[in-house]
């Protein structure tokens, strides 16, 4: 038997014929990211179905010195997850480890595996009266597991915070295969290090996710959506500040979109109805939630009329229903969608601090329409955290050929725009392979030392993600 046999053959033992995929067709959707990138093909696909499962393949791997990589939905869109291209690896699925373990209503947590779907684990929350407020396009198909390794942010940061204000304790196999289990259902523990924070963005590197204790709150009982259009990114920003100070922590998410995102929207679900008579340049998707008797109506009205007097709103459309409700927030998903239509782009998701946003757009758009005239920019994103996605269409009459180098030297342009401003090249989908070089060279000397010495501790023979976040030679240079 050959070393791929001899492995195939003590995965099948462990987890069966159903849980092993070899043949190339089957592995397709391994393969590919949901944005269509791909790189290598594996070395095999397991699907584990308990953390013993998991540990038990890790085990071996380690034993073997075989290369793996773990996965989610496939969301992450930094080609983190997708198998290597040099060195065969083992994906290991959550797909098939979907339990929601427990749910305490009264502690508003709930135990998960980290294979669970996030829109899952949401509808779970509100069977039980709670909610769980990680909001993300994705969410019919990213994993919980996948939303840690990540730390997740989505559109609900602004009042919930990111993945990592989200998790009380963490079930993890280690790159040997021994499994830590942290899951605390603790809302205070400042017992010495906090353990579970260095898987929280490790993007698998440091070890496999297999279980999670999330943190719930009440389930809001009314909300109030709004998109309201604005002159410009300026005057968004500005309003934003107008609704923190009115809308205090009522305000679960507001979100920026130039004018294009709309026709963008359009272009990918025709379904959709423009909600204005006229074409304005940029619009904010707004909602307030809350839980008891609030007036969230009045707070909306008195924001608008407060917004109108201070010039920073021009028009707005009120959904007077959850149907209406949910067919605005429809625009901002559907967006997305556009853009792929289009063909290839430049996605960047970069965060700067919130008071910088408008010079930051503004000299983002010069700097592309320097090097590229005809490109079309599309600055969006959660102004309420500073993160923004300020990505490119590029000409369509551009060859295929040439786009790598053009969004090579796109991205490095707004990466410094946003150095400039001590901003963050990554704010919520992590560092993947994608955005590794550039990661790297911000890096000071320390920096390098401390997070090459973390990597040595938990996988020291590099056997785990490898090749993501940190470069090999950073790591091996630490032993």
């Amino acid at each position: 038997m050959t070393y791929h046999d001899d492995a195939v053959a003590a995965f099948t033992q462990l987890l069966g014929a159903n849980g092993v995929i070899t043949e190339a067709a089957d592995q397709e959707r391994y393969v590919r990211d949901w944005a269509g990138a791909r790189l290598g093909m594996p070395l095999a696909v397991v699907r584990p179905r308990s953390t013993e499962e998991v540990a038990a393949v890790v085990r071996y791997c380690h034993r073997h010195g075989i290369a793996m990589v773990a996965q989610g939905g496939h969301t992450g869109l930094v080609k983190g997850a997708l198998p290597d291209v040099r060195t065969p690896e083992v994906v290991i699925s959550l797909e098939r480890m979907t339990r929601i373990r427990g749910l305490d209503p009264l502690n508003f947590t709930m135990a998960v595996d980290g294979g669970c779907i996030l829109e899952e684990v949401k509808r779970a929350a509100e069977e039980a009266d709670c909610f769980f407020p990680l909001s993300l396009g994705a969410q019919g198909s990213c994993q919980i597991g996948g939303n840690i390794a990540t730390n997740a942010g989505g559109v609900n940061v602004l009042r919930y915070g990111m993945m990592r204000e989200l998790v009380l304790g963490l079930e993890v196999v280690l790159p040997d295969g021994e499994i830590w289990n942290g899951m605390k259902a603790l809302h205070k523990d400042n017992r010495g290090y906090d353990l579970k924070q260095l898987f929280l963005g490790s993007e698998g590197t440091l070890g496999i996710v297999t279980g999670a204790v999330l943190k719930l709150t009440p389930r809001p009982e009314q909300s109030q959506t709004a998109l309201l259009a604005v002159p410009s990114v300026d005057a968004a920003v500005r309003l934003y500040a107008l609704a923190r100070r009115r809308c205090s922590d009522l305000l679960s998410a507001f979100e920026l979109m130039p004018r294009l995102c709309l026709e963008l929207a359009f272009e990918a679900a025709p379904q959709l109805a423009d909600p204005f008579d006229e074409a304005y340049p940029y619009h904010v998707l707004l909602e307030l939630t809350a839980t008891g008797p609030v007036d969230l109506p009045g707070l909306l009205e008195g924001l608008l009329e407060a917004g109108m007097e201070h010039e920073v709103v021009l028009d707005g459309v009120l959904a007077s229903s959850v149907a209406q409700a949910g067919q605005l927030w429809a625009i901002r998903e559907s967006m997305v969608e556009g853009q792929l239509l289009r063909g290839e782009h430049l996605r960047t998701d970069v965060s700067v601090p919130i008071s910088a946003i408008a010079e930051c757009v503004e000299q983002a758009t010069a700097e592309v329409a320097a090097l590229s005239p005809t490109s079309q920019v599309i600055a969006y994103g959660h102004i309420g955290d500073g993160n923004l996605h300020i990505n490119v269409l590029p000409p369509a009459e551009t060859p295929a050929e040439a786009l790598p180098a053009l969004f090579e030297r796109l991205e490095s342009a707004i990466f410094t725009v946003v150095d400039g401003f001590g901003g963050s090249i990554s704010a919520e989908h992590g560092i993947g392979r994608s955005k590794q070089a550039a990661f790297l060279d911000r890096l000071t000397v320390t920096e390098r030392r401390l997070l090459a010495g973390i990597k040595a501790v938990f996988d020291p023979d590099d056997l785990m993600g490898a090749g993501r976040i940190q470069a090999a030679s950073e790591r091996s240079s630490s032993s």
